[in-house]
């Protein structure tokens, strides 16, 4: 499903160049559940960066379900992006202005779903991520976990192939954090593509697959 080759990424800070990735391989499947750990500037993020179609790579190959990525615009790949990539961060990034459903109806808008449609998944989602009594408060009105429960309702809302979270439980006490870490399960059993960013061993020994990354590069990759 997702196959790294050779990939390479470089960034100029100031007068020096900083080796974010360095020939990385990689190969995920479908259905898997994998978290990536290592240091800070180990190259975590720019690696699931890349596999979201955030970023690109220097050079290297990137297949995404047997087509090249590297060859997309990106106009192309956005609209790749759109409906086969979901993305969850530590802060939610959550439009503040709009109610927890607007939020989670709002990559339907831009993908053009026709309003009846938009409406039967909204209220399904609300209903599936517990947040019937929550749906039409805003962000600063909501508790972090119903806030990150709204962002992973919003990032499956079109049902991707593939969920990328960043760091989802950074941000939230431990009760939350476990709730939210649950859901993301119950959508991995679900067949979906689980691919996590974390600092946190515990939470990356519930994957059945670690990837730990050291200056840019897989330093080890074990299955469990």
């Amino acid at each position: 499903m997702i196959s790294l080759s050779a990939i390479n990424r470089v960034f100029t800070v100031g007068d020096e160049q900083v080796h974010a990735l360095q020939d990385v391989n990689l190969t995920i499947k479908q259905g898997e559940y994998v978290a990536i750990m290592g240091p800070s500037g180990s190259g975590k993020s720019t690696l699931l960066n890349m596999i979201g179609l955030l970023d690109r790579p220097d050079n290297g190959i990137y297949l995404l379900e047997n087509e090249d990525m590297t060859e997309l615009s990106d106009h192309e790949q956005a609209a790749l992006r759109r409906h086969k990539v979901g993305f969850i961060f530590q802060f939610f990034h959550l439009v503040p202005r709009m109610t927890a459903a607007e939020n989670i109806e709002l990559p339907m808008i831009l993908a053009g779903v026709d309003p009846r449609e938009r409406k039967k998944r909204v209220e399904k989602a609300v209903k599936d991520f517990g947040l019937g009594n929550r749906s039409r408060h805003r962000p600063d009105q909501l508790s972090g976990g119903q806030r990150q429960r709204v962002a992973i309702a919003r990032a499956t809302i079109m049902e991707p192939h593939i969920l990328l979270a960043d760091e989802p439980t950074g941000n939230l006490d431990r009760v939350s954090g476990q709730e939210v870490i649950e859901i993301i399960e119950t959508l991995n059993d679900q067949n979906m593509t689980v691919i996590m960013v974390t600092h946190d061993p515990e939470l990356g020994k519930r994957a059945a697959r670690q990837i730990l990354m050291v200056d840019g590069r897989i330093d080890s990759d074990r299955s469990q």
